[in-house]
């Protein structure tokens, strides 16, 4: 009997996309939309989901392996009914962390080069020759989350002029990167920071992390970059801490509802810039790419690539 995946973005394109790249390296099993009314349930091993609906997992009897369409995997273990035991493996690869880099890189320097103000400014048609802003070498950028996204963030800021430290849960080393680790060295850590920059996963320890007293503990003049989970940020205390001058800015890829609802008064802050989720966006075809290898890993035994730990919660 032949195997199914079903298929269920939020991109509302590409299912001809997931047949050819399955027809080209696991023809011998069939792609269908995780819509469709008509599929054989007893035959669905496989699936790939972001927000899948509550119980729908559950519906699939053989049901062999769980792929997320995000790096995250919280909108998976919403579910109340999500089957026990079956592995989960999140949607990372080096374009992932290529194109995370990229997107913080750019955050990064825009705030340090006031590109909210300017924005503003260009608006308001104000020719504001004092926005000169500063230089990377002279700004101290945090990363909170030293795994594998992390980690390669930390090590490109380095690399293009930023002062760089991280911190974690547990200790990390990484070259040239000042590291801290632990709830108890949290608050050294902020107090060191011009710009946080959020990565952390999603678990019950890191939910509400970045909230009213997190964000007073950073210098006077910060910024903060929100690249991991919406439950993280505390977005009331940021516009807060921003409107009061503590905060200069700040840019928001992740928001706890999603998609940002269009009266929220975010889109019209003058300090804030908003995007879509698009931070680590991968396209279409490498995240089928990636989806069809991580099957055939699982099919030969072989360690999945990024599965989810139960255990550690991310």
């Amino acid at each position: 009997m032949r195997e199914i995946l079903l298929v269920k973005t939020d991109s509302g394109a590409g299912l001809t996309v997931w047949q050819k790249v399955f027809k080209e390296l696991l023809p011998d099993i069939d792609v269908y939309d995780w819509a469709d009314q008509f599929v054989n349930r007893e035959r669905v091993a496989y699936v790939l989901v972001w927000q899948p609906e509550p119980g729908q997992l559950s519906r699939y009897p053989r049901l062999r392996l769980i792929l997320s369409d995000a790096a995250g995997v919280g909108h998976i273990l919403a579910d109340p009914q999500l089957p026990k035991n079956i592995p989960i493996a999140r949607m990372v690869t080096q374009e992932t962390a290529e194109r995370m880099a990229d997107f913080v890189s750019m955050a990064a320097l825009g705030l340090v080069r006031q590109l909210p103000e300017l924005i503003e400014a260009q608006r308001s048609r104000h020719w504001a020759t004092e926005l000169t802003g500063r230089v990377s070498s002279e700004v101290s950028a945090g990363v909170m989350g030293l795994g594998h996204l992390g980690g390669y963030v930390a090590l490109r800021l380095g690399a293009i002029g930023f002062r760089v430290s991280g911190w974690a849960r547990s200790q990390k080393t990484l070259a040239g990167v000042a590291t801290y680790a632990g709830m108890e060295e949290l608050p050294n850590f902020l107090a060191k920071t011009d710009i946080l920059i959020n990565l952390l996963p999603e678990t019950h320890e890191t939910a509400g992390i970045i909230g009213a007293k997190a964000l007073s503990q950073l210098a006077r003049g910060a910024s903060v970059i929100n690249v991991g989970r919406g439950t993280h940020l505390d977005l009331d205390a940021l516009v807060e801490k921003i409107d009061s001058g503590h905060l200069s800015g700040a840019v928001l890829d992740v928001f706890k509802n999603e998609p940002l609802a269009s009266d929220h008064p975010l889109w019209q802050h003058p300090r804030v810039l908003v995007t879509p989720h698009v931070a680590s966006f991968l396209s279409l075809r490498a995240r089928a790419g990636h989806a069809a290898q991580a099957i055939q890993a699982f099919r030969q035994g072989n360690a999945l690539p990024y599965a989810f730990d139960r255990v550690a919660g991310y």
